[in-house]
């Protein structure tokens, strides 16, 4: 982290602190005002960062280019999870695996709340877990309409549902964000952000029961709520404190999925009449091997953990030695590596032996139609390209602004202003993030740094703080407009509704979060 020379105090103002602000303020006004997309509003404050680092905090040349040169092998790191993760859901998409999995869970239970569960909280989970960027939504909301929900609960639903498995959902792309950010090791913030997104998840589920039917139906759905949430919870908990921070929300989802058919088919109850896949032709592929490319990435990432074999991936890693930097004003960023990137045993690089593997299964078994590379290459870069100028712009950025001092300029006056009451505050540090870029990987990149700081002068756990602004952003980031007109762009809805029903459980969920984090910062120490 950036640290200030004891000897060479730093005399900043009111307006080197509203300069400061300048840069995430234009991102704010121009995509809440005017509807920029992220990677629009991220460019001008990128650039915004740029000229008030060099103007007025003293950044010169050689520290703006080393600063760029950190950001650009931070987004690298995060682009290549972006790029593979969606990948692997193609590829698997591609064959018919998610919509055999997603039409055969309506089948096993007439009861709406339990419907909604197991399609909108459970199974929305695992797609979160194994691809993020919408997915959830995309597959099961026409799956809830087809049941008979209403097309704006039909969305509110799944984009409430999955909200608790953003940090480590899309093979973990917003936790090594977080630990990009911080500069912590992930298994340094993994437990509490684990318990904080534990928390999370138990509240979406009861949201996704009120939406579902409101009190009667969340009263009814009391023990199928408990039971799933304990598991899902839990197997998230214990995979990611065991290091395996990129199937967390995968393994969370696919043993709640299991508990929950289990639990739906000891109910004895069967659903009559079928839901055909959408935008699929039907398809007889049995659940097994449905879930067989899943199963794949899982033993691939567990054998990686083999330290033979972990450090045989690692053999070629690119890695970079910054010296230390200084702005004119005083403001020193020590010497220090940037973010290493292992070419072979990268997340990303895991992905993609999955993706080898799940479609020379789907290909011996003929599942792929004519032109599925192509199918495949298209879905990946239409969804990628414009997330990945996204997050290049926002990490270009945050890397300007934390070497410029202005982070901490930043930190400094949310502590002065909050006091003991930020960590009541600190959760919506992180929906905003997400709110303005949406994308919790964003927030992260842009915020983590800064409720790191804080917490540092306030004397309060970083660890604790750190939990709740990823747990925020990944509430956050399901309300945003983008997320919002996505969803409603899969089956016919408003969006005015559809947001303003995201919203108001979001934020519920998000008060409860700021509670229990005041609680966890005073009481645990």
């Amino acid at each position: 982290m950036p640290v200030m020379p004891a000897t060479h105090p730093i005399d900043y103002g009111f307006l080197d602190w509203i300069l400061a602000f300048l840069p995430i303020l234009s991102v704010l006004i121009l995509m809440l005002r005017f509807r920029w997309g992220g990677a629009e509003a991220g460019a001008v404050g990128w650039i915004v960062a740029l000229v008030v680092a060099a103007l007025r905090f003293g950044a010169g040349w050689s520290l703006l280019g080393y600063a760029q040169l950190k950001g650009l092998m931070l987004t690298l790191y995060v682009l290549f999870i972006i790029w593979t993760a969606l990948l692997f859901f193609r590829v698997t998409d591609d064959a018919g695996a998610v919509s055999a999995i997603g039409a055969g869970l309506p089948r096993l239970t007439p009861d709406r709340g339990m419907q909604a569960l197991l399609l909108g909280w459970v199974f929305s989970s695992f797609l979160q877990g194994m691809g993020g960027f919408g997915v959830p939504v995309a597959v099961t909301a026409p799956l809830l309409v087809g049941l008979g929900f209403p097309a704006v609960a039909a969305i509110v639903i799944p984009s409430v549902g999955a909200a608790w498995a953003v940090t480590f959902g899309s093979l973990g792309l917003s936790f090594f964000a977080l630990i990009g950010a911080t500069g912590l090791p992930g298994e340094v913030l993994a437990p509490w952000t684990a318990a904080m997104l534990g928390l999370a998840c138990l509240a979406c589920g009861a949201a996704t029961l009120w939406t579902a039917g409101g009190g009667r139906t969340l009263r009814a759905g009391l023990v199928p709520l408990i039971l799933i949430w304990i598991t899902m919870a839990g197997v998230q908990y214990a995979v990611v404190t065991h290091g395996l921070f990129s199937i967390g929300s995968t393994m969370g989802g696919l043993i709640g999925l299991a508990v929950g058919v289990a639990y739906a088919r000891w109910q004895g109850v069967r659903l009559q009449r079928t839901v055909e896949p959408v935008d699929h032709p039907p398809s007889s592929m049995p659940l097994g091997w449905a879930l067989a490319p899943y199963g794949l990435l899982v033993a691939i990432v567990l054998i990686a953990q083999i330290p033979p074999i972990g450090d045989s991936l690692d053999w070629l890693t690119i890695r970079a030695h910054f010296p230390e930097l200084a702005t004119a004003r005083g403001w020193v960023t020590p010497a220090g590596e940037g973010r290493s990137i292992s070419i072979f045993g990268h997340a990303g690089s895991l992905l993609v032996y999955a993706s080898v593997a799940a479609f020379v299964l789907f290909k011996a078994r003929g599942r792929y139609q004519s032109g599925a590379l192509g199918r495949i290459a298209r879905g990946v870069s239409k969804r990628a390209i414009k997330s990945s100028l996204g997050t290049a712009a926002m990490v270009g950025m945050a890397a300007t602004m934390e070497h410029a001092g202005m982070i901490y300029l930043l930190a400094d006056g949310i502590a002065k202003i909050t006091g003991p009451a930020f960590p009541l505050v600190s959760p919506f540090i992180g929906v905003m993030g997400a709110f303005m870029t949406g994308s919790n990987t964003n927030s992260n990149v842009v915020f983590a740094n800064l409720q790191q700081q804080v917490a540092a002068l306030l004397g309060i756990s970083p660890l604790i703080i750190l939990a709740a602004q990823t747990a925020g952003g990944a509430i956050g980031s399901v309300f945003s407009p983008a997320k919002v007109i996505v969803g409603c762009s899969t089956v016919a809805a408003d969006e005015a509704p559809v947001l303003k029903g995201v919203m108001r459980n979001g934020m519920l969920i998000v008060a409860v979060l700021a509670i229990a984090t005041t609680a966890a910062v005073y009481l645990i120490k």
